[in-house]
């Protein structure tokens, strides 16, 4: 049988310690303005609601809805976030962003929207780094909670893995900068420097 076409609510991903950045890098600014509050502006776009997916220790932002990490997803990174959204929110997929990607723009997101299969487990780039999904700019159906989390239950913690085991929509880049991250000062700095590529 195949899945409705469910609603999509937008997930900013931000709940990591950043240790080697030094800094919380959801606040790090590379468009004139923090780095969440241009994802948050940009995923109102495309979603029909924005939350932040952090920690219960982390602060709130502004008046950006959030979702914390449900207990049993507690210190299991970007995919406890995931499946936190997903369990909260069970008739909605998730449109996932991680905070640390400078050059993700509206047309990285209307190729996601635009080739997205919502019958498979999620919609995704092919890393240009090593030609694997990339989970952290992403679609995430919310039909296939249970067999992520069954993955999860087996020890599976890597959003890299579960997609890689999993059917998975897997798309080209148009531009291969889109998934780059940053996650030290030096990176920060070297990206300020290409400040007129953003």
């Amino acid at each position: 049988m195949k899945a409705t076409n469910p609603k999509i609510f937008g997930l900013i991903l931000a709940g990591g310690y950043s240790r080697r950045m030094g800094q919380d890098k959801a606040l790090l600014e590379f468009h004139g303005l923090p780095q969440i509050e241009y994802l948050f502006d940009l995923l109102q776009k495309f979603s029909s609601k924005v939350f932040l997916s952090k920690r219960a220790d982390q602060t709130t932002y502004k008046n950006i809805p959030f979702i914390n990490d449900g207990n049993e997803f507690i210190n299991k990174g970007p995919l406890g976030g995931i499946l936190s959204a997903m369990k909260e929110h069970p008739d909605a997929s998730w449109l996932v962003i991680a905070c640390d990607l400078p050059f993700v723009t509206e047309n990285t997101i209307q190729t996601l929207i635009s080739h997205r299969d919502f019958n498979k487990t999620a919609t995704a780039f092919i890393s240009a780094q090593d030609g694997l999904p990339e989970p952290l700019c992403a679609i995430w159906e919310a039909h296939a909670y249970d067999s992520i989390l069954n993955l999860f239950n087996q020890g599976i913690h890597c959003p890299r893995k579960i997609l890689i085991k999993s059917n998975t929509q897997l798309l080209k880049q148009n531009d291969l900068h889109w998934l780059d991250n940053i996650n030290t000062p030096q990176e920060y700095e070297k990206i300020k420097l290409k400040k007129g590529a953003l």
